[in-house]
């Protein structure tokens, strides 16, 4: 992992491994020529290393014309597009499965959502091994 706390994927083996290795994982599909992209970029740093926690929630980016295997298994045709998953499974998160365009609102709040779902799941690891 880079030390601004994303995942640059550049594999669809690395996008598979991560999900298999964290419990829930936030991706940012992005374009290096799309304006949006370039500006929700800061927030979604600022939300990863808020966030993150080892093992347990990463924060993903898969540029879709390097890796667009990965974009055509998740039909994205916008960007940016976020998706949310949980356990290796594409899931939504308060309500929406996907975040479509630099909503940096919704973008935050399920942050926010996975960041809260993340620590209650450290915090029940460590009781249980106590």
């Amino acid at each position: 992992m880079s030390a601004d706390n994303i995942h640059h994927v550049e594999t669809a083996e690395h996008f598979d491994s991560l999900l298999a290795a964290n419990t829930y994982v936030a991706v940012d599909f992005y374009a290096d020529w799309c304006p949006p992209c370039k500006a929700i970029a800061p927030i979604y740093k600022s939300l990863a290393d808020k966030h993150s926690a080892e093992n347990t929630l990463a924060f993903a980016k898969v540029n879709v014309d390097n890796v667009q295997k990965i974009a055509a298994r998740y039909g994205i045709t916008a960007m940016p597009t976020f998706l949310f998953f949980k356990d290796g499974q594409q899931v939504a998160v308060n309500g929406q499965a996907m975040i479509q365009g630099a909503d940096p609102r919704s973008l935050g709040a399920a942050a926010e959502k996975l960041g809260g779902l993340a620590q209650k799941r450290l915090e029940e690891a460590q009781t249980a091994t106590a």
